[in-house]
């Protein structure tokens, strides 16, 4: 059936072929001739589309802000009562008020606050301060809290 379907319609389909390739033809040779005539305009356009994916490529790898992941262990207290750990306050070399400072600097007090409420002057609390920082050999408040937590010399 479909055999003599094929050759009913032999002329037609063999008609319908030639006109697609005839039009194919003609295609082609018009964008031939836009692009002989128009060679300098395409080529600029070609360049400037590709500069611009370059542009936005690079702009978009420059910007973009990278992520970085800290991970960090905290350490949690569970007992129900905290009991200081004076084998690691003596091995440090702590004083009893440089203890009282390292505390009160771990509840977030300032060392105003801190001189102010021990009854002292600022600059002895900046001395404890930076006792602090060299027996336990940080830099920073936030990093003389955390090794204190840690040893289990503040709760």
């Amino acid at each position: 059936m479909a055999s003599n379907l094929l050759a009913k319609n032999k002329h037609t389909i063999l008609y319908a072929v030639a006109l697609a390739l005839l039009l194919f033809l003609l295609k082609w040779l018009e964008l031939k001739l836009i692009i002989v005539d128009n060679a300098y305009e395409i080529y600029m356009g070609a360049i400037a589309v590709f500069f611009t994916i370059l542009g936005i490529w690079l702009a978009l790898k420059l910007t973009k802000p990278k992520t970085v992941v800290v991970e960090k262990q905290v350490y949690v207290n569970n007992g129900p009562e905290f009991t200081i750990n004076q084998t690691e306050v003596e091995k440090l070399g702590l004083s009893k008020r440089e203890l009282d400072v390292l505390q009160l600097m771990a509840e977030g007090l300032s060392n105003q606050e801190i001189s102010e409420r021990l009854f002292v002057s600022l600059n002895t609390i900046k001395t404890h301060s930076a006792k602090v920082f060299e027996k336990m050999e940080v830099k920073r408040r936030t990093q003389a809290v955390e090794m204190g937590k840690r040893l289990s010399i503040i709760p």
